[in-house]
């Protein structure tokens, strides 16, 4: 049996073992909070019943990282973290660090290596093989992973006495510049829909833009999620859930993690891949949401279900009722690589700038960031990010043009107006519209807001080109 005790402000576990050479000694494990604590006891005091406890003993980088998995990654990562992490141990730790003695890693050796890992050619993520150009060495954000994937491994090696202090906690990591994503503006976005000839790939490009959708979450949407009823639709309350993605996930890590969040794996199409498509729970639970959707949008469900429904009918048993929104014309799930392909094409064969699908996510959210003034809550509850301030960090750009207002507005109220009060500012040029308005019942100020800014009566000019 385990004990918890305390020593130095820190929480340990202790329980008995009898070494390899038979003799009975007393092994102590040391943790930050009494919630660590009474798990790790809970989980030694299981595992002897079961028969399979045995000592933490790790005395090489690559024992460390396979007992860190087992404990540790096979309960905390989905299936896709799962995946990827045992990647970069295989291909970037293990070769250069596995045989050195935990002890031995210092902060400085870990700077060496991570200077080293930047001259490696990367692996290719499909294929698994090095790569011979030169231009495509290890990504500073690819060593970036590597460290905080060492630096966790260090953390419960920490824990459990094996190592005086974690490394990795003091080692210099390289700066990895954030890529800005290319994004369309306005007219090229409705450009675009109105080049698309299939109508599923037109309501995937509607979808993505409106509801600021990941790929993910676009072709795992499924009609009971979808309410576009006569009634919701008249009361602007059209809206889709999102509760779950499609994904394409090794078969070796979901055995492992025994179908970990996986909602439904679909049946194989073809013999021998490594792969399965399947639907699973999102990342974050921030990403479970309800997106409201703009009337058109409704109302393209509503024709594209209309236009299933007459499939379904005609082929009978033939189609594989999913009840996927977005799926093949026999009604199987469609394929990321697909969407992005024929985006491609599109992009090349209309000469359009050059983006990746994801962008119509950021097109979205730059956008409504745009029409609502910088509302950053309501955003983030649209796109599903975990927390407001990524939504800061990666839009930041769009927020600095509202604040480059505030200091025009305020030049021109304050300091060219002899610090005229706000509500005599510009009287005459929006008396015309706030009347107009109140008549129409719309939100007066609210429109003012949207007409001041430039860029939203480019959209608003575009949509009344498309929508009439």
């Amino acid at each position: 049996m385990a004990s918890i005790t305390t020593r130095n402000d820190r929480f340990c576990v202790i329980y008995p073992y009898v070494d390899d050479k038979g003799n009975r000694r007393q092994k102590w494990e040391t943790f930050q909070t009494l919630q660590e604590a009474k798990a790790r006891k809970a989980e030694i005091e299981y595992s002897q019943q079961l028969g399979t406890f045995t000592i933490p003993n790790c005395t090489t980088v690559s024992e460390l990282l396979s007992e860190y998995v087992s404990l540790y990654g096979k309960t905390k990562w989905s299936i896709s973290a799962y995946t990827a992490n045992t990647a970069l141990i295989s291909h970037y730790i293990e070769p250069y660090l596995g045989n050195m003695k935990i002890r031995e890693i210092t902060a400085r050796s870990l700077e060496k290596y991570y200077q080293m890992l930047r001259k490696t050619p990367a692996v290719h993520k499909m294929t698994d093989r090095k790569s011979k150009k030169t231009n495509t060495t290890v990504t500073p954000s690819t060593v970036r992973r590597v460290h905080s994937l060492l630096r966790s491994a260090f953390n419960q090696a920490e824990k459990r006495d094996l190592v005086d202090k974690n490394p990795a906690r003091y080692a210099t990591v390289p700066k990895a510049q954030p890529k800005e994503r290319e994004i369309w503006d306005a007219s090229t976005l409705f450009q675009a829909i109105e080049c698309y000839e299939d109508e599923r790939l037109k309501l995937c490009l509607n979808l993505a833009f409106a509801c600021s959708l990941r790929i993910g979450e676009l072709l795992g949407l499924t009609w009971n999620c979808v309410d576009i009823s006569e009634e919701s639709i008249l009361k602007n309350e059209a809206s889709i859930y999102i509760n779950k993605e499609l994904q394409r996930v090794s078969k070796k890590a979901m055995k492992t993690l025994e179908s970990k969040d996986i909602i439904y794996a679909f049946p194989e199409q073809g013999q021998g891949n490594k792969t399965q498509l399947v639907l699973k729970k999102p990342k974050t639970l921030s990403s479970v949401r309800k997106v409201f959707l703009p009337t058109s949008v409704a109302k393209m469900l509503v024709a594209w279900k209309m236009e299933q429904d007459a499939i379904i009918e005609a082929i009978g048993s033939e189609y594989a009722d999913y009840k996927l929104v977005i799926a093949t014309a026999n009604g199987l799930p469609t394929e990321s690589s697909r969407i992005r392909k024929a985006m491609k094409d599109l992009i090349a064969d209309n000469d359009l700038p050059s983006v990746v699908f994801h962008s119509l996510r950021h097109s979205s959210i730059t956008y409504k960031l745009k029409l609502n003034g910088g509302d950053i809550k309501s955003v983030q509850g649209d796109s599903g990010h975990f927390q407001a301030q990524m939504v800061t960090d990666q839009y930041s750009h769009i927020l600095d043009e509202n604040r480059r207002q505030n200091a025009q507005l305020l030049e021109r109220a304050f300091y060219q107006g002899k610090g005229a009060e706000v509500a005599n500012i510009d009287q005459k040029d929006t008396s015309s519209a706030t009347e107009q308005a109140a008549a129409s019942g719309i939100d007066a100020e609210l429109l003012m807001k949207v007409l001041s800014n430039p860029e939203m009566v480019k959209v608003l000019q575009m949509l009344s080109k498309t929508v009439g």
